[in-house]
């Protein structure tokens, strides 16, 4: 059951990474002004992602990745490394990006400064979601 949260939940999260960065990118290089909407969009990509997040974190630990295999055996199996190495770790700093982005943005005063870092952070998320999703798995639900 876990799994299967997991698995549709990371929709969401993909679907509202994917608008809070394109929405932080329109506005700051189109040099539009930082509205409440922009607010609402980032942080509730913060929440979604971290709700993932220990999502991810419950099934790491019940899931029996490693079994009676050794690191060495993990690490040489490439399927099992990204399920059990790669992937939350890539997860984990896409998360850490987000929580940065949206920490510097509240620090802000301007509405330049409240965009530039949204815009980088959440990007920076986004493209280390991009490269480590599962994407055959994400086709077969």
């Amino acid at each position: 059951m876990i799994k299967m949260l997991h698995s549709y939940w990371a929709y969401l999260v993909f679907l509202m990474m994917v608008i809070a960065t394109v929405n932080a990118l329109i506005k700051h290089f189109g040099k539009k002004e930082y509205e409440p909407i922009d607010f609402r969009i980032a942080l509730f990509t913060l929440i979604v992602s971290h709700i993932q997040l220990l999502i991810g974190i419950v099934l790491w630990f019940t899931q029996d990745y490693f079994g009676e295999s050794t690191i060495k055996e993990v690490m040489g199996n490439s399927a099992l490394r990204s399920n059990a190495v790669e992937h939350p770790i890539a997860m984990l700093l896409a998360v850490a990006f987000i929580t940065i982005g949206y920490s510097k943005h509240k620090k802000k005063l301007t509405s330049a400064g409240k965009i530039k870092p949204i815009a980088i952070f959440y990007t920076l998320a986004l493209v280390l979601v991009l490269a480590k999703l599962p994407w055959n798995a994400w086709f077969n639900l």
